[in-house]
């Protein structure tokens, strides 16, 4: 059995990117661990250093059954064009050092002494400047700690681009995301493990659903979470059952 780190932007990320992936590994019996590099706040913290995202990200690590649960200690960056001053407690995740948010992964990849370390392609994804960030700092970290395995998570572009074509149609993203898009994720071609994860699809759902403050409000996001959290689970399989990643040097065998 290996011990994995999947290391994360964002509360909420985690299954949206890996749900059924860090499932399906705890239910095979791997160790997961899952590291969040922001508290997803772009406000203070309170006093004790939690959050209601911090504490949706534990519900949601409870149920796809991972070991443990941390945050690396900085402040959401924010999407938009300005990024606002450091909260007083923390930094935000984009104006921290990479070697010094890399080691304190580092860190945490020795003690684990972990055999994989799940991280984004170079897009971050979506392009968001904290899923770049993480990009970054897992490929450091890796190196610090000698983990033997990077995988990268992504999605296939070119049905991401179909998608947002047709979800743009439906008003809910933003038109400016439009030239964004088509430089997200990564190419088919380029992928190198297609993970199958329909029958854990309703772990999958439920991780989500326990990030109920990307459901409240009424702005085009919350709609588009809110809509995918209430799917029958068999729907909801059949467009989220399949989760994708890029391994860094020669591919292997999926946790061969």
């Amino acid at each position: 059995m290996a011990t994995v780190v999947a290391f994360h932007a964002h509360p909420d990320d985690e299954a949206l990117l890996t749900g059924g992936t860090l499932a399906r590994l705890a239910a095979e019996g791997h160790r997961v661990v899952l590291v969040v590099a922001c508290d997803g706040e772009v406000g203070r913290a309170r006093p004790d250093g939690r959050t209601d995202r911090l504490d949706e990200l534990r519900a949601s690590g409870c149920v796809l059954g991972v070991s443990r649960v941390l945050h690396l200690g900085y402040a959401d960056s924010g999407h938009g064009a300005e990024l606002y001053p450091d909260p007083p407690d923390r930094a935000r995740f984009v104006r921290a050092s990479v070697d010094e948010a890399a080691e304190r992964l580092a860190e945490v990849l020795r003690e684990e002494r972990a055999e994989v370390l799940i991280g984004y392609d170079p897009n971050g994804g979506n392009r968001h400047r904290d899923h770049i960030r993480v990009h970054e700092v897992a490929e450091r970290a890796a190196k610090l700690a000698d983990t033997p395995r990077v995988l990268q998570a992504t999605l296939p572009r070119e049905p991401v681009i179909r998608a947002y074509r047709l979800i743009s149609m439906l008003r809910l993203v933003r038109r400016y995301e439009a030239a964004e898009i088509r430089r997200s994720f990564t190419p088919r071609a380029e992928i190198t493990h297609r993970i199958a994860v329909r029958r854990f699809a309703d772990k999958k759902r439920a991780a989500l659903a326990c990030h109920v403050s990307q459901t409240a409000g009424t702005g085009r996001s919350a709609r588009l979470f809110g809509l995918m959290v209430r799917l029958p689970v068999p729907v909801f399989g059949l467009f989220f059952g399949r989760e994708y990643f890029v391994e860094v040097g020669t591919p292997r065998p999926w946790l061969d």
